[in-house]
């Protein structure tokens, strides 16, 4: 027991002074910042994947304390956003949870952390993050119409330049819930890349995601697809409105399910054909431009179940 005590405070030790190391090379070290931040949450992950809760919360208190000892309040945000994240990881795997589990949660928390974040930062400093971003766009959009004047830009052409970025601007204000979510879920996937593999290397089991081929939605997704989509018939939403927002992000957020889920289709017939991987990398890549017709094959797969007559076909031609 005391042994176990010594060795868990002698391994809280190392992967805080790692953890520090990471800090300052991110907060000081330009160049090498992009490559510690990707791993900055790797020794909380370590630490929370051998011991119990209690201990690994500790252990990222702590890292959090260092954290504003190093950096400041510079550093607090990086900190804030990854700390939870490597703890969300860490405890995943200490508790054998499965790898959508470890994703699901990671992302919760790291959006969490974000949305946390933002709120403090409006009521402890009075900046709105978004407003500030804003208004970087309307000084932008000034300048650029300042340009074209200055070029002599017909006034036809500024009028449906001025109709575009009006257009690009609403576009943007009303997809902002759904597009944070992607990116946040996309950032989360990226560092699971990255960290689960080097955790594998210093000796944590961590679970592994079955291959993308054999990704299916529930069908749930497809009824409230189907949902969606009577709603819109039925239903005028008016621009701008709280109920028009809910349904862009709804149909917005779904047709990417469906894309994934078509996507995911083409990966499994090819692996089922036998070709060879430089088609899989081009039919995905093709599968961007052709994104509607893309979804309306993750629409059928899900709906039916090609899958399983492309398997018997197979098996019958082995036959």
């Amino acid at each position: 027991m005391q042994n176990q005590q010594t060795r868990q405070l002698t391994n809280g030790a190392m992967m805080a002074t790692v953890f520090t190391v990471l800090l300052a090379i991110s907060v000081y070290v330009p160049v090498l910042s992009i490559v510690s931040t990707l791993v900055l949450a790797l020794p909380i992950a370590w630490y929370s994947a051998k011991y119990p809760w209690k201990a690994s919360a500790l252990f990222a208190a702590v890292c959090l304390i260092l954290a504003f000892i190093i950096g400041g309040l510079l550093s607090l945000p990086l900190a804030l956003i990854l700390v939870p994240l490597g703890l969300a990881i860490g405890i995943s795997i200490y508790y054998k949870k499965s790898k959508l589990f470890m994703f699901m949660s990671a992302s919760l928390v790291f959006l969490m952390s974000l949305m946390v974040q933002y709120v403090a930062s409006i009521w402890l400093f009075g900046i709105n993050v978004l407003e500030e971003f804003s208004s970087i766009f309307d000084e932008s959009y000034e300048q650029a119409i300042v340009m074209m004047e200055k070029l002599g830009a017909s006034d036809a052409y500024m009028e449906d330049y001025n109709e575009l970025v009006g257009q690009l601007q609403f576009s943007f204000e009303t997809l902002l819930p759904v597009l944070l979510v992607l990116v946040v879920f996309s950032i989360v996937w990226v560092l699971l890349l990255i960290l689960l593999p080097i955790l594998k290397r210093f000796g944590i089991m961590a679970p592994k995601f079955p291959p993308f081929r054999n990704m299916k939605l529930p069908k749930s997704v497809l009824w409230y697809y189907l949902i969606v989509l009577l709603v819109s018939l039925l239903s005028e939403f008016e621009p701008g409105t709280m109920a028009y927002m809910i349904f862009i992000n709804a149909t917005v957020l779904l047709q990417f399910l469906l894309f994934l889920q078509g996507v995911s289709f083409y990966h499994y017939y090819i692996h089922q054909e036998g070709w060879p991987k430089w088609v899989t990398v081009l039919v995905t890549i093709l599968a961007f431009p052709l994104q509607s017709f893309t979804s309306i094959v993750g629409i059928v797969d899900l709906g039916f179940d090609i899958r399983g007559w492309i398997k018997r076909a197979h098996e019958f031609k082995g036959k």
